[in-house]
């Protein structure tokens, strides 16, 4: 039944998009706002904010972390010295919490951090929501005990590209690999503001895993506001992700490590120099 709850929940946010979508280019198709578009635009707006705030078993992620309530399943799943550094991570950030996603994905652990430390999937498989970003530049590997840090130069092509609505065209953003189970992505804003999102890669099963995706922003905007536009683009790149993750679970490791060699790569190459011999990947026999 939670499972069924969640389906439904999942399905209403890009209908609700959709017909955000779809009043606001008739608007725009008409260079004229009415009464009655505008209120159908707000109608929808306020429907989507409704149904994010109702989501089956709305409870942070960051909020669980913290108060010890969701780790048996981290637990029975990760080394502790792994569990504490994403703790006091997310706790360092728990002021700025914005919005938590927890999805149970049919793909192994594997396909999910090897996609997270691609940077060349921010152009491939994020085409469209991020509207032809474009990486660049990409600095040295810094590597830590656990994993390390990579910062890259992002330009934004399109002289309409949304994201320019807080960000600057060209920005350094910084890829953090914290643990085998724990990714960091750090996007720049202006002000010098920032949006962090946070991966914690749960394995299930030989051929499943959990995502759990925090944001975190210190933008000075409305928080219901952000916390809708979070949503609705945290939930547009996992759309977007799915085939591209069902295509790397045809592909061996031994095919994933090769490609590997390249400066976008230079993070998993870190992450399979680390924990190649690890029991999170000892299992792991991508068909």
């Amino acid at each position: 039944m939670a499972r069924l709850k969640s389906f439904i929940w999942l399905v209403g946010i890009p209908l609700c998009i959709f017909g955000m979508l779809d009043r606001g280019i008739s608007i725009f198709a008409d260079n004229y706002v009415s009464f009655t578009e505008f209120s159908q635009v707000f109608v929808i707006s306020l429907l989507l904010l409704i149904w994010l705030y109702l989501k089956p078993g709305n409870l942070s992620v960051a909020e669980e972390v913290a108060g010890q309530g969701y780790l048996t399943n981290l637990i029975e799943n990760q080394d502790k010295l792994y569990l504490s550094a994403a703790q006091t991570r997310m706790l360092e950030l728990k002021d700025y919490h914005l919005i938590s996603q927890r999805h149970i994905l049919p793909f192994p652990y594997l396909c999910q951090i090897y996609h997270l430390l691609n940077l060349k999937h921010l152009e491939m498989v994020h085409s469209f929501s991020l509207n032809d970003l474009k990486v660049v530049e990409v600095g040295h590997l810094r590597p830590t005990r656990l994993g390390g840090a990579l910062k890259f130069k992002t330009i934004l092509d399109s002289p309409l590209n949304v994201l320019k609505i807080w960000r600057q065209p060209t920005a350094e953003a910084e890829l953090v690999l914290h643990t085998p189970y724990t990714i960091e992505l750090k996007v720049p804003a202006y002000g010098n503001k920032r949006i962090i999102v946070i991966f914690n890669v749960v394995p299930i099963s030989h051929k499943e895993h959990e995502l759990l995706i925090d944001i975190y922003s210190n933008l000075g905007w409305p928080k219901s506001l952000l916390q809708v536009l979070l949503h609705a683009a945290s939930y547009l790149t996992l759309y977007e992700d799915l085939p591209y993750l069902a295509r790397l679970s045809q592909k061996s490791f031994a095919t994933l490590t090769k490609a590997s060699s390249h400066e976008t790569m230079s993070l998993f190459k870190r992450f399979v120099d680390l924990y190649s011999s690890h029991s999170c990947l000892a299992t792991e026999a991508l068909g």
